[in-house]
């Protein structure tokens, strides 16, 4: 009696699991060890026999290489038991480490992963963090562009009122100013955006 088990190299990809290469050894090793009788057995035939004797030690030794075969058969058959339990085990570790990675979630873990990608703890840096650059960047950008011009507009309403005083360009035109006409002149701008 011989186990053949069809199709089991392909199911998960069986090819790399110790117990498949385990059982492809010892398959080998029975075939090399039946091969290696058979061509024995079929060396009888060019045996000499003359007597009675050597017909029944040429019979003796043909049963003794059938039984040698059997005997390999058998044990190739005992050892497959083994193997195939051991590929179940090995396929149904990986089966549990699927269906482990593919469980639905609790509400407690789908809570926790969305603030893992929010907040970026284990992955890049998340959706929050991303988010925040672009902020940034965008807030230096309109600060740079409110700077200059207001700027320009501060240096324009000076220049014309420097124009209306009858200051001349070059001077900054606070020199004949007061205390006070300086500090109403230049008051403080805050702007936070």
């Amino acid at each position: 009696m011989n186990i053949k088990i069809q199709g089991t190299n392909n199911i998960f990809g069986n090819r790399g699991m110790k117990s498949v290469q385990d059982r492809m050894e010892t398959q080998a090793k029975r075939d090399n060890q039946i091969a290696f009788l058979e061509q024995r057995k079929s060396q009888l035939k060019y045996m000499k026999t003359d007597s009675i004797e050597d017909i029944s030690r040429k019979l003796e030794m043909l049963h003794d290489y059938d039984d040698q075969i059997a005997a390999a058969k058998k044990a190739y058959n005992n050892s497959q038991v083994f193997h195939v339990l051991d590929e179940a085990r090995e396929r149904g570790e990986k089966i549990a480490e699927m269906a482990e990675k593919f469980a639905p979630k609790t509400a407690e873990e789908r809570h926790e992963d969305i603030i893992e990608e929010a907040t970026g703890v284990e992955k890049s840096e998340g959706m929050l963090g991303n988010i925040l650059e672009e902020l940034e960047e965008v807030t230096e950008e309109v600060t740079e562009e409110m700077t200059e011009e207001l700027k320009e507009m501060s240096d324009e309403a000076l220049s014309e009122t420097n124009m209306e005083k009858g200051v001349l360009p070059g001077t900054n035109g606070i020199e004949g100013l007061s205390a006070q006409e300086i500090a109403e002149k230049y008051k403080r701008i805050d702007y936070r955006i």
